[in-house]
């Protein structure tokens, strides 16, 4: 200090109080006004910088607006911790004069780190949020299903749970505990839970391969083993499966990594046949006409395809009926959507029929005459 101030200055910032030297006070209060200002700095500019790195208004949002103060603090504790340190950590022969109580010398440079970290944790668990606005905005159709959720989910659970991780090492080692005790214990310890939770983590992976791979979404109609139905939600441990009779399987996850699964909903087309019996007395000029009229009704839809490959035509001619038969192809992504266009397509063969005076066969008017 006597090459730095004169005698007189020399002796005011050695001069302490409450066992600090002026010059240590001076410091202090600088460092504690720089953590002030860089706060209000980061939170001032930071937006500003992010507005034109990210264009999403909704991501703009939660990574700027909604965590901009936790940014702030994390940098005026960060910059602060460096700088004591720094002064802290000078040789002997270089020092200023700067120094701390020996109980001091700890205590404050950890409370730097712990608000540093814990301000990071924050900031970071905000972040979080924002998975589903990327997802979001990467997404062709614009709508996430049930699949894309329960993945957006999974990612944002693996997410906290490393910021949590991470966090508390740094946490722990602001607050004076020995992370290599500390770290040696949570292996021996995660080691017991992974053995006890050995399922969980299965079903977990088998979430992760079904919701990565994509082999069936919700909505879709799968065969899985022995169990057909339509998948109603994907869990993180558990698939959900409605069957045609109502009752809901509960298929682990676990199962699904090994197991052969047959999607019905990922067909390029669904072939539809059936047969049309009509009266015999039917005219067949009648019954031609309206074999075109069907046929105009397949290719008109919107939800068919393989125009070339479907059909209307006579087939039989029983001793009761003038039998008819249909072969057409649905393009459509469930098994609610298909009952809806054949629904619309039968009440439209119905109306057709009407309209060329033609009758179905009725087994009970031949019963009465």
């Amino acid at each position: 200090m006597s090459n730095l101030l004169s005698p007189a200055d020399d002796s005011f910032w050695s001069e302490q109080i409450l066992g600090l030297t002026h010059l240590t006070l001076a410091v202090l209060v600088g460092l504690l006004l720089l953590a002030v200002a860089t706060r209000f700095l980061t939170m001032r500019l930071s937006p500003r910088i992010l507005k034109k790195i990210i264009r999403s208004d909704s991501i703009q949002s939660k990574t700027v607006k909604e965590s901009d103060k936790a940014l702030g603090t994390a940098a005026g504790a960060g910059i602060s911790f460096y700088i004591l340190t720094a002064l802290l950590n000078l040789p002997a022969n270089e020092t200023t004069g700067f120094e701390l109580p020996g109980m001091l010398e700890d205590f404050i440079p950890n409370i730097l780190q712990f608000i540093f970290a814990v301000s990071l944790v924050v900031w970071a668990f905000r972040l979080v949020s924002i998975v589903k606005d990327v997802v979001e905005l990467f997404d062709k159709d614009g709508e996430l299903d049930g699949s894309e959720k329960t993945l957006i989910s999974a990612v944002e659970s693996l997410l906290r749970f490393l910021i949590i991780a991470l966090g508390a090492v740094f946490i722990a080692d602001a607050l004076g505990f020995n992370l290599t005790s500390l770290v040696a214990g949570l292996g021996i310890s995660g080691l017991a839970l992974a053995l006890a939770a050995k399922d969980t983590i299965s079903n977990l992976f088998g979430a992760t391969t079904v919701l990565l791979d994509r082999p069936f979404k919700v909505g879709d109609w799968v065969i899985i083993d022995s169990v057909e139905g339509e998948v109603m939600e994907i869990s993180l441990r558990t698939t959900l499966i409605r069957t045609a009779a109502d009752t809901v399987v509960t298929v682990p996850n676990a199962n699904l990594v090994n197991t052969p699964i047959e999607n019905f909903g990922k067909r390029r087309w669904r072939r539809w046949q059936s047969l049309l019996h009509l009266d015999l007395n039917s005219d067949p000029d009648d019954v031609a006409s309206f074999c075109d009229g069907v046929m105009e009704l397949i290719t008109a839809s919107d939800v068919t395809v393989k125009h070339d490959s479907s059909w209307c035509q006579v087939t039989t001619l029983s001793a009761q009926s003038l039998d008819l038969s249909l072969n057409l192809y649905w393009d459509v992504a469930g098994g609610a959507p298909e009952r809806e266009a054949k629904e619309k397509f039968l009440l439209g063969i119905m109306q057709l029929a009407k309209q060329k005076n033609l009758k179905f066969f009725d087994a009970r008017m031949m019963l009465n005459s």
